[in-house]
This record gives C-alpha cells, structure tokens and sequence, in this order.
C-alpha cells in the first residue's frame, strides 16, 4: 500500500477564507487526498488554522476579545467551513497547540546548536504613537519593487518580493496608522539561511518534476540580487511560541515570540503529532509519517498552496528541516497554484470583494463550487472567476450532462423494468465501442490526476459523462424498446452500471452527488475500476435502486443576477 503524506498551506486564523484562498490550496489538497483513498492508498491529509503573529493579534483587537479566545472562536468557525466544503482532512489542528510550542522550540534549540541560528542587535521600527516595537507586519507601506501602496514589512502580496520594515517607502503602523516611527535597537535570533544556500539549491535541482512556477520562484530567492538572505526568526510580540523558555541557550528573550513564518510549517508535523493524541495513539504513529529512521522512507511527501506562500515552503522550512541534522521527511512535489481573481478585478479580504467560504454555502451545495474551482483551477496561469462562467459550467456540466444523463437513465428504467436492473440482451458492438472509450479515458484520468494536472482531469471526467450521453442518444433504448425489449434491457443495464462508474470517478470533485448516487444504486461497492468491462457489470440484474431527486438544479439567470450585484461589494 502506497503512503502518502498531504499537506495544505494552512490558512490564516484572521477572519473566513474566500473562494480564491481555497482553490489556491484546500480544495485541490482534499481532490488528490480522496483520489488516492480511493486508489487504496494509505493517505495523511493534514491541515490546521495559522494562530501567531500580527494577523491574529490585529484582528482580534479590531473584534475586541482576547486574541487567544479569537482565534479559539476562528478555529471553529474555519473548521466547520472545511466540513461544510466536505475538505476529508485527516485531523485539523491549531498552531497555537502544546505539540507546536515544543516542536518549534525544539527546532530552534537544535538549529543553535548547529550553528545555523545566531543573535543580532538591529534596529528595528518602534512606535511613538502605540508605544512598542512593530515587528514587520505590523508595518505597512509602499513596495520599493512593484510600487504597491499596501504592502507588509516582511513580504509584498502583490509581487511575492520579500522585504524588510525598512525598505518600505512612507512606512506607517498598521495598529494606529501613525508614521511617526523611529528605529531602535533590539536583539533578535536570525536563522541563517545563507549557511544553507548550496544545500538547498542542490535540493531543489533535484526536484526535476516540480511545476514550473514552484521552482521559479524558489530559484529567484535563492539567486536574485544578493541571493538568500538571513532571516529574523523572532518578533516583539505577546501572542505565539515564546523564544525564552527552560532550557533555552540564549538569554535575555523575555517577551518575545518565534516568527510565526518559523513556527507555522512546523505545525505541519505538530498537527500530526495532535492527530495521534486527539486518537490515542502511540508517538510512533505519528513519527512514521516523518521520521525517516521511523518509517518515513516509504512516505510520498505532497505540498499544496498558492505562489505567495511557495518561498516559505521550498527555503525556509526546509532551511530548518535541513538545518536540524535531524532525519525528518522533506516534501516531496510541491504543487502551487496561481491566482483566482474575480469578476473583472481581484478577490480582496480586507475589501470584502468576491465571495467569501459561508457566502458560497448559502447559494449552493458544496459540490456546484467544488466543481468550478477545480475544473477552472490557476494551475498555469490566473483564472478568473465570473458568475456567467459558473452558471454555464454548473448549468450545462452538472446539470445537463451528468445529471440528466443519470435521471434519464433511472427513470426510463423504472417505467419500463421496474426499479431494478433489468435482465435480458447482450452487448453489441455499440457497447464495446463505449467500453473501449471508457477505458481509455478513465486510465488518462488516472493520468492526470496521479500528475496532479486538475483542470485535464476534470475535463477528462467530464468526457467519461458525456460518453454515457452519446451511448444513450446512439443506442436510442426507449425506440428500441418497442421491438427488441432484451436490447433493450441489456443498454439499460449498461447505462445503470455506467452511473455506479461515474460516481467513483467523481467522487473526489463531487463528494455528494456521488454519494447520492450511491445511496440511489444502493451499493457500497465502491472499489476503484480496473478492468472497465468487468466494472460495468458490478451492479447484476435483479439489484434494486431508486430513482434519485435531481442531482443538480440549473442556475437562472435572475438568480446569477442577483448574485453578482450582491457580492461586487463591501463584505
């Protein structure tokens, strides 16, 4: 049995996702996860809420509550939005957790003793106004690289540069929005990446199939300008991993926190550690999945997230995995994605423009949402999201193909046979023709979605929908019927065999219309297809089913309408 280990950029605690930040790591994540379950695979899927740092801290002060009641209240909130979108994480945990404290803490001391972490007196922003230093994102400015009137002290989201307090044009506190600000000295621990650049660049070069944007971007930090930069892994802040704590070889720490860019990847291994406690189960359960002296040899490591987050992921984490001199499991394939935009401009949260997670499930199921942003994901490029491409995609791929082939199919059946399969006929050379199409696509499926290439999976599903259709206009049962009722029968109990394939296939974009599928065949015969001749006669004759509701409702044109006046504005 194949393992393999999945992880999703895990989101920031301040406030509910929209539809951009999903398609850009969660949902693909959830799609290749429920695909090698049903492969049979041995499958983590991790994920968790990103609680430190000045996110956190500024929007729980701007909602006036306890920044750790906040983010307690947050994690709930973003994990029930992940349920609702039917994301199958194995567990999804929380930064702020035991498990992450000591994890990061362990980090940093073995880095120390390694030589790759040092202390350094900088000057750093500090705040008349609010009376405190302001670790970088409590800064913001103009980007001295793309222009960018908006941008944090540690990164610009906008052209993914990353950047220091300093190099910020008219630099302004984000708590207060005063510029009168000075620089002072204080000490921090700086990891120092640069001891690690050659390592890490012969890492990446050994990655030969990683996407294009992914290697990129990590090649640009590594070789742009002066190359790979030292990196601050401490902040003045109140909320997060503390730096002094017993035991620490350092001194003189008090009062602050680890970067929460050092301490959120290592949450990754932190959460499967909570996935063993939250189970009750032994530390080598959760060590297997990373320890390569534990097991972890045999595990295929696969990352998920947006561009602005790859550099974090292919330096810096692997910076402290590497550094450690400890033998814990490095990624594998990091898949990153582009970015979604909406309607003519882009999503924004601080904005409230576009739609949010809950929005999404108060005008549709999960499943109508799943089906867009996966078919339309930014693998090579931004994509756009508008409401007259989603009504389209939702009306004629899930309503008009699948859907009405799976109700004509049930009720032609049940009019004429009865609510089961019916007996009788033979396979024709129409049949075989299906059968051999079938197979072919439902093998480039595999393909695809084994290369993690979503929108050719999703069209070759689509594809294995539409065969189906084009077998019942040629094969014509209902014309047939009136002078060969076995001939009948036997295209009828193809197309009923047909509808149990398409649920399997489709289960990981459409996780509830396959399981209405199911429950409408009444079979838990599940299993992944090989021989596809063999698969579609797994439903015998004589099995009962029903013929299920609508599986999918089409969209008006009043109701895309509305919608997209509602959500062109303020959140």
């Amino acid at each position: 049995m194949a393992r393999t280990l999945i992880t999703s950029a895990i989101p920031y605690i301040n406030g509910i996702k929209h539809l951009g930040n999903l398609v850009g790591s969660q949902l693909p994540a959830d799609l290749y996860a429920r695909y090698l379950r049903a492969r049979g695979d041995d499958v983590m899927f991790i994920c968790a809420t990103d609680e430190h740092g000045t996110p956190a801290e500024l929007a729980a002060a701007k909602a006036g509550k306890p920044v750790a009641e906040y983010c307690a209240e947050m994690h709930e909130v973003q994990a029930e939005l992940g349920r609702g979108f039917r994301l199958s994480f194995d567990h999804f945990g929380r930064s702020s957790s035991a498990r992450n404290h000591q994890l990061t803490q362990h980090f940093a001391v073995r880095l120390w003793e390694r030589g790759y972490i040092e202390e350094r007196t900088e000057r750093q922003m500090y705040s008349r106004a609010d009376n405190r230093f302001l670790p970088d994102r409590y800064i913001e400015g103009t980007c001295p690289n793309c222009g960018y009137e908006k941008a944090r002290g540690d990164q610009c989201e906008n052209c993914t540069k990353q950047l220091d307090p300093t190099d910020l044009i008219n630099p302004r506190s984000a708590i207060s929005g005063s510029t009168d600000l000075e620089l002072r000295e204080t000490k921090h621990l700086y990891l120092l990446q640069s001891k690690l650049r050659d390592e890490l660049d012969r890492w990446i070069d050994s990655k030969t199939d990683w996407p294009v944007l992914t290697t990129s971007i990590a090649k640009k930090w590594l070789h742009e300008g002066e190359g790979l930069k030292d990196r601050g892994i401490t902040r003045d802040l109140g909320w997060g991993v503390p730096v002094q704590f017993p035991g620490a070889p350092w001194s003189g720490m008090e009062g602050k926190v680890f970067y929460v860019w050092f301490d959120a990847p290592i949450e990754y291994i932190a959460c499967t550690a909570e996935w063993a406690d939250f189970h009750g189960l032994e530390e080598h359960e959760w060590r297997r999945w990373w320890r390569l002296d534990e097991g972890a040899e045999d595990v295929r490591y696969v990352q998920f997230m947006g561009k602005d987050n790859v550099p974090f992921h292919t330096i810096s984490f692997p910076a402290t995995i590497i550094g450690s001199g400890e033998p814990w499991k490095l990624v594998d394939y990091i898949k990153s994605f582009n970015y979604l935009n909406y309607d003519g401009g882009q999503f924004s949260t601080s904005q409230g423009r576009g739609v949010f997670m809950d929005q999404a499930l108060e005008i549709l199921p999960a499943d109508y949402w799943r089906w867009w942003l996966l078919s339309h994901a930014p693998e090579n490029s931004d994509s756009e999201f508008t409401w007259e491409n989603f009504q389209t995609s939702v009306n004629k791929d899930l309503a008009d193909v699948l859907g009405n082939f799976v109700s004509r199919v049930t009720k032609f059946c049940r009019a004429r046979f009865g609510e089961v399969v019916p007996a009788g006929g033979e396979w024709g050379d129409t049949e075989r023709a299906l059968v051999a199409e079938v197979e072919r696509r439902v093998r480039q499926y595999e393909a695809h979605m084994d290369a993690i290439e979503i929108r050719k999976a999703a069209a070759e599903l689509r594809a294995i929908w539409v065969a189906g259709n084009e077998y019942l206009q040629t094969a014509a049962p209902w014309a047939v019927f009136k002078t060969d009722p076995d001939r009948a029968a036997a295209i009828i109990r193809l197309a009923l065999n047909l509808v149990r394939l398409h649920a399997i296939l489709s289960e990981p974009f459409i996780p509830d219309g396959a399981g209405a599928l199911f429950t409408a065949l009444k079979t838990d015969a599940k299993a992944w297809p090989g021989d596809i001749a063999e698969a579609l006669g797994a439903l015998p004759p004589g099995h009962a089913f029903e013929v299920p509701d609508v599986l999918y409702r089409k969209i008006t044109d009043e109701e895309r309408a509305a919608w997209q006046e509602r959500y062109a504005g303020k959140r």
